[in-house]
């Protein structure tokens, strides 16, 4: 089991400095199907540009999809993103996170169930979730995920990432657990709010 990180001596790189207070960085991780449908797209892309106007920096994965709308609303409001990805120049991205780190595979192999009969190629896939979750260092959990999986089930490289986050105990919002849009409009609402996003 991996332990969940202490944030007690938390310095450095996960801090900003204002004026007169050093304020802890805000991260969320929006991700989902390369089948997300296309008005939570649209919904994805504004939480993108909404999440990024309150300071908080997206970690995503540059998949086709609900990761793209999230880092494509990210990037119209020139927010802060980080964008890992399995090997150099995934989906055309010039982003510089690239899965190294043996501790992601391993954090990885820990809860895929079939870690086994997966190709290299699909390994680094999945290492590249733990980094979506915890962060470059891998322990600084997402203070909360949005996502779209099929019915809500957690299913595919997405169901990966919320196998995580579900042993750090970090709130997953599954918009396909909802079939009609406003009614997943009206429960983001409560789930930003109850995270303390106004």
């Amino acid at each position: 089991m991996a332990d969940k990180p202490d944030f007690t001596n938390h310095t450095g790189d996960d801090y900003e400095q204002g004026e007169n207070i050093v304020y802890p960085k805000l991260y969320y991780t929006g991700i989902g199907s390369r089948e997300t449908p296309i008005q939570i797209l649209k919904l994805f892309i504004q939480i993108g540009k909404f999440l990024a106007n309150k300071n908080y920096i997206l970690r995503s994965g540059h998949a086709e999809g609900a990761d793209s709308a999230f880092e494509y609303g990210c990037t119209m409001v020139n927010g802060q993103k980080e964008i890992y990805l399995p090997w150099k120049g995934f989906g055309d991205s010039d982003s510089n996170l690239v899965v190294k780190d043996y501790k992601a595979y391993e954090i990885a192999e820990q809860y895929h169930p079939y870690w086994y009969n997966l190709s290299q190629g699909a390994k680094k896939l999945q290492a590249r979730n733990s980094h979506q979750v915890l962060g470059s260092d891998l322990n600084t959990p997402a203070k909360f995920i949005i996502c779209w999986t099929k019915n809500g089930k957690g299913s595919g490289g997405t169901g990966q990432a919320i196998r995580i986050a579900r042993h750090y105990e970090i709130p997953i919002f599954d918009a396909g657990s909802w079939n009609d849009i406003e009614d997943i409009k009206k429960e983001l609402k409560l789930f930003l709010m109850k995270n303390e996003v106004q």
